[in-house]
């Protein structure tokens, strides 16, 4: 049965070869073999994709497809298909198609960072320490010890990758590998550093400054880029990638960009309305004024005076929350006060005193 090519990619049979390429680089990066693992069919669908592109890529193919025509495939088959991966995707490859190339990368690196809410709130600076691999420092990244000879290494002609040969149903297909003479670095070395066996690496004492921007929580991950571990043989270090953990506030709770406070009230500044001070995250206090008939639970924002948001500008809202407290112990006065107004208001009450 004849195969339905523009089906195969996922396209309209009017896209451009634009879409047609875009749609071939996704499908091959899910289909390829390497991606899939155990995967039997895994194969025969990559096949598919691959041949579905290389008519539909071709203009004279796709017009012979079109009108019904059986199209060659011969040149795919017989092993071009190494040439159409890397007219697609360079000679970098993907994943199985370019394969490692030149020294491999440095670690990533994760360090834990504990911030209070204010500093949460604001930003801040942070000064971290950590061990990692770093360059070693008698030889300062060149492998060699001093006076040594470093020459080209013959295998790979300094390049730091050899191409590999690997058979497949295709045909045979060429990737670059990671030259294992010269680890990458494409120079060998009479009489390697002591320090760092040639390795060019040693494990030490790290430190790196961070900035801490204003309104990240607990869970916020900052990346230095290149201030994680150095690679060995002078390959490109990894990132670091800072976490903030924020600290609870004894005064504060944070719900996202704003800051809940309880104010405690008792019964007669609830009732009769007052004049309070409310502290800041920031350090000093503002005056806030409660109305006569407040009830428990109720809220005063104060506008601005939350945390500040991360990656934008202002702050969120500082909202205070009445809560009403009811003595436990009265005086003898407070009772008869007490006792008069529930009097009053009709309301009954024990006869007997409750609080001494």
């Amino acid at each position: 049965m004849r195969k339905d090519y523009y089906s195969i990619l996922g396209v309209a049979q009017d896209a451009t070869q634009e879409e047609v390429k875009r749609a071939f680089r996704r499908l091959a990066r899910e289909t390829h073999p390497d991606a899939n693992p155990g995967d039997p069919t895994a194969e025969a669908r990559f096949r598919d994709v691959a041949e579905a592109y290389e008519v539909l890529s071709d203009p004279t193919r796709r017009r012979s497809y079109d009108r019904g025509e059986t199209v060659d495939l011969g040149d795919l088959l017989m092993g071009g298909l190494d040439d159409l991966l890397r007219s697609v995707f360079g000679t970098g490859g993907m994943f199985g198609f370019g394969g490692q190339q030149g020294p491999a990368r440095g670690r990533d690196i994760a360090v834990e960072s504990r911030v209070e809410l204010a500093e949460a709130a604001f930003g801040t600076t942070r000064d971290l320490t950590f061990r990692a691999l770093a360059t070693c420092p008698q030889c300062e990244g060149t492998g060699a010890e001093k006076g040594a000879v470093v020459e080209t290494c013959g295998r790979c002609n300094g390049t730091g990758t050899m191409q590999v040969a690997r058979r497949s149903m295709f045909g045979s297909m060429m990737t670059l590998t990671t030259c294992d003479a010269c680890h990458g670095s494409g120079k060998l070395i009479s009489k390697p550093c002591s320090m760092c066996s040639g390795t060019c690496v040693v494990r030490q004492d790290r430190s790196a400054t961070v900035q801490i921007p204003q309104g990240v929580s607990t869970g916020t991950r900052l990346r230095l880029a290149g201030q994680g571990e150095a690679a060995p043989y002078g390959g490109r270090p990894g990132d670091l990638y800072v976490e903030i953990r924020v600290l609870p506030d004894e005064r504060f709770v944070r719900d996202g960009d704003d800051l809940l406070f309880e104010l405690e009230l008792d019964i007669a500044q609830a009732a009769l309305g007052s004049e309070v001070a409310i502290p800041l995250i920031e350090g000093d206090a503002t005056s806030l004024s409660i109305p006569a008939g407040t009830q428990p639970g109720q809220r005063f924002p104060i506008v601005g005076r939350g945390v500040g948001r991360l990656g934008r500008r202002g702050r969120g809202n500082l909202d205070v929350i009445a809560k009403v407290v009811v003595p436990t112990k009265l005086s003898k006065e407070e009772e008869r006060t007490l006792r008069d107004y529930a009097e009053l208001r009709g309301d009954s009450v024990k006869s007997k005193r409750r609080f001494l």
